[in-house]
């Protein structure tokens, strides 16, 4: 007589999330520390025109309400302290040589943050531009460095200014490379690209990666320049 076999069927694998299924990002508050910049500004006015609470954030409150009131939309200005505290996903868009030092000076507001640095480190010289490689190895890697508390991902690297400013441009056609340790916080800001007409968040990888991302904006200045472009980058086949 045979033993029955009572070993219980193996549990059936749940299906694969699909990688485009990404999260409701509408109702967050998106601070932009260096929001007074270029890319700051223009990257504030996107936001702001897709929907999205702005808060725009510089050393000076007075700069960054004059900022805010000229990009209109519901844009608030305030000092970077106070857009850190008020926002839930905060953008830093400093220039390279402020960047520690701006952060390391908000690691108690930016606590807790999800963070998303899109500094890029330059230099130029006779020949153009060129990449800078920080000691952490990137921008990113040094954010996360400095803020131990806070949720650090890189995006938003590779965008015209230009483009992002102009009012008359109702599309971006680009897509946004986004680096990060966690998925969830990966898919929170490829959602947030995916606000912004034409644009789109593509999984790039983890932070230790940025370095690449960073470095290939120098590549994309000298496209711009050779061929009076404003050159953003997509990603084939996904």
């Amino acid at each position: 007589m045979s033993t029955p076999d009572t070993t219980p069927p193996a549990p059936a694998k749940a299906p694969a999330k699909d990688p485009w299924d990404l999260p409701d990002v509408s109702g967050l508050v998106v601070g932009v520390l260096g929001g007074t910049g270029p890319q700051g500004k223009g990257l504030a006015l996107r936001f702001a025109r897709a929907g999205q609470k702005v808060i725009i954030g510089s050393r000076a409150a007075e700069r960054a309400r004059a900022a805010a009131e000229e990009i209109g939309h519901g844009v608030e200005g305030a000092d970077n302290a106070e857009a850190a505290r008020r926002s839930d996903v905060v953008i830093v868009a400093v220039p390279w040589d402020g960047h520690a030092r701006t952060l390391e000076s908000l690691r108690g507001e930016l606590a807790g943050k999800l963070v998303v640095d899109c500094v890029n480190p330059l230099g130029f010289d006779k020949k153009g531009a060129y990449a800078l490689r920080p000691e952490e190895g990137s921008a990113a890697e040094q954010a996360a460095a400095l803020l131990p508390d806070s949720r650090v991902t890189a995006a938003f690297h590779h965008l015209s200014a230009v483009l992002l400013q102009d009012p008359e441009i109702d599309e971006i056609d680009t897509d946004v490379m986004v680096l990060g340790e966690d998925r969830a916080d990966v898919e929170i800001v490829q959602a947030l690209a995916g606000r912004i007409p034409g644009m789109r968040g593509v999984f790039a990888g983890r932070l230790r990666g940025a370095h690449q991302v960073e470095a290939l904006v120098a590549n994309l200045i000298s496209v711009n320049r050779r061929y009076k472009a404003h050159a953003g980058l997509r990603v084939t086949d996904v």
